[in-house]
């Protein structure tokens, strides 16, 4: 496992970005399925949940690759990581809803184009300000 990490790193961090946060949508639409079709939770009950999940994943994906470099941890940054992927959630559902509701963009091209713009500020929240090293902190 360390061999693959180390592998990982050496990628730009752009993409360990983009990888760790496709594992974390991934493990998100998962937990949702799951909850909805064995506990029969209602789909945004279980949004919740799953996205609770998916910050597990995100958070500790990027304190072990992406941003593995600031060496920033504790609970500090896990508070700090958890306001930037709640601040991120809420503005994908705001911004989705303003594009398919007052700007009346087709349902797909809206989320692209909202999962792009929320996707960089999330990156530069996280590495500059919720996985910044303790150094420039």
């Amino acid at each position: 496992m360390s061999d693959l990490l180390q592998a990982l790193r050496r990628l730009p961090q752009l993409l360990q970005f983009v990888l760790v946060g496709g594992a974390a949508a991934a493990t998100h639409l998962a937990v949702v399925g799951a909850l909805v079709a064995f506990t029969g939770l209602a789909p945004l009950w279980a949004n919740v949940l799953a996205f609770l999940v998916a910050f597990v994943v995100s958070y500790n994906g990027h304190a072990l690759l992406t941003f593995s470099e600031a060496r920033a941890r504790g609970w500090a940054v896990v508070a700090r990581y958890f306001a930037v992927a709640s601040l991120s959630f809420a503005a994908n559902e705001l911004l989705y809803y303003i594009a398919l509701n007052w700007l009346h963009w087709h349902y797909f091209w809206s989320l692209a184009a909202v999962l792009v713009l929320v996707a960089v500020g999330t990156f530069a929240m996280s590495k500059f300000w919720a996985f910044r090293s303790h150094s420039t902190a």
